[in-house]
């Protein structure tokens, strides 16, 4: 766990539910770039000004395994979202937005990858990957705010199918009441990814951003 805090509320605030807060659950499996992700988003709030506080759950990454991040930005101290209080989940693979399921209400906007990750266990026959349109009907019978993106076809046709995690930052920067602005987000990307890449990435952070503003 780790902050990026100019300034922390006092000890009198902790435990009491903060005000003008905004929660991002993001979730996906190590190698996908979800921490990367996180990093830009809470750095680009920090350039505006505001207070962001961020956990880190690692799992198994380097073997496929899940891997969370939570992102608090404004009046806050403690990083951990609580049930149902989500404003934002991110969800890299669509199976691992069923594991946040006790984070969404029912005003949480939701931004799910289309593309499925089939883990080792499923590959050797020991579980069943359960069909896309059940993971989806879950997900809607639960949000009102729901948006789809085949992350994976964008970035290649971006230029490079390691930029699906910008396709899905873009897309979340382009949600109602996202925090941080989309000029801050772009100088924060060009900080903390590889110059070489940059071209691309901003072209797939575009194509997402897209994908939820028209």
């Amino acid at each position: 766990m780790w902050g990026l805090c100019p300034g922390m509320p006092k000890k009198s605030d902790r435990g009491e539910k903060m005000k003008n807060t905004y929660k991002i659950h993001l979730i996906g499996i190590g190698g996908q770039g979800t921490i990367k992700a996180s990093t830009i988003i809470g750095e680009a709030a920090m350039k505006k000004g505001l207070n962001v506080v961020m956990s880190e759950v690692h799992g198994m990454a380097q073997r496929g395994g899940t891997v969370i991040t939570e992102l608090k930005i404004g009046e806050v101290y403690s990083p951990l979202i609580e049930e149902t209080d989500a404003d934002l989940l991110l969800a890299f693979e669509p199976t691992e937005a069923l594991r946040s399921l006790n984070k969404l209400s029912e005003k949480t906007f939701v931004i799910v990858n289309s593309m499925p990750i089939v883990p080792f266990t499923i590959s050797l026959g020991i579980s069943e990957y359960p069909e896309l349109s059940t993971v989806f009907e879950e997900l809607k019978g639960k949000i009102k705010n729901l948006v789809v993106i085949d992350a994976q076809k964008v970035a290649k046709e971006a230029g490079n199918i390691i930029s699906e995690n910008m396709v899905l930052l873009g897309a979340a920067i382009a949600t109602p009441n996202f925090p941080a602005d989309k000029e801050l987000i772009i100088q924060s990307m060009k900080e903390n990814l590889p110059p070489e890449t940059i071209k691309t990435n901003l072209k797939a952070f575009e194509m997402g951003f897209a994908e939820v503003k028209n």
